[in-house]
C-alpha cells in the first residue's frame, strides 16, 4: 500500500517543489520508490500552471536535485487519499487543518520543520524566500534538507505501523 505525502506552502513555486524534490531524493535513496509517493501543492492557486520559480530550480540543480513541477492548489478532496500532509509554516498549517473535512484528516497536517530535532521548536516556519534573493532559497533547501531524514523515519514508522 503506497503512503502518499503532499507538501503545501503559499503559491507552490518555492518551498513546497523543494521539498518535494528533497524528499523525492530521500524515497529515492532509502529504496522507497513505488511505496512512498510525494507531491505538492499551495494554498492559494496564483500559480497554478506555472513552473517552479528559476531560484528554485536553480538551488536544486546546484544541489544534485531536479525537479519537474507544475504549481497548482490544495484541494480539500484530496485528504481522503493523502496519509501525510505537509505544511512550510504555521499559515499554512492553520488554513489546511481549516480545509480539512474531519477531524481525523486535520490531524494529517504537520509542520515540515517538526521533523528536524535541531529546529527551535518556538519557530518551525521555513521562511518564504519568495521576495529575497538565492540565499534565501538556499537557506530553505537547508531546512528542508534538515527536516527530510526525520519525515522519511516518521513515514517508515507509520508505514511499519500500518503493516502490523
Amino acid at each position: 500500500m503506497t503512503y502518499r505525502v503532499c507538501f503545501v506552502c503559499t503559491g507552490n513555486i518555492c518551498r513546497s517543489p523543494m521539498a518535494e524534490a528533497v524528499f523525492h531524493a530521500r524515497v529515492a535513496e532509502a529504496g522507497l520508490e513505488g511505496l512512498v509517493e510525494a507531491d505538492s501543492a499551495g494554498t492559494d492557486g496564483w500559480h497554478e500552471g506555472e513552473g517552479a520559480d528559476p531560484r528554485t530550480v536553480a538551488v536544486l540543480k546546484e544541489n544534485g536535485y531536479g525537479t519537474d513541477h507544475t504549481a497548482r492548489r490544495f484541494q480539500p478532496s484530496w485528504f481522503a487519499h493523502l496519509d501525510l500532509v505537509v505544511a512550510l509554516d504555521a499559515g499554512h498549517l492553520r488554513t489546511l487543518r481549516r480545509l480539512a473535512p474531519t477531524e481525523q484528516d486535520a490531524a494529517k497536517v504537520r509542520l515540515l520543520r517538526s521533523y528536524d530535532p535541531a529546529a527551535d521548536s518556538g519557530d518551525l516556519d521555513v521562511p518564504d524566500p519568495y521576495y529575497g534573493g538565492v540565499d534565501g532559497f538556499e537557506e530553505c533547501l537547508e531546512m528542508v534538507e534538515a527536516a527530510s531524514d526525520g519525515l522519511l523515519a516518521a513515514v517508515r514508522e507509520h508505514m511499519e505501523g500500518r503493516a502490523a
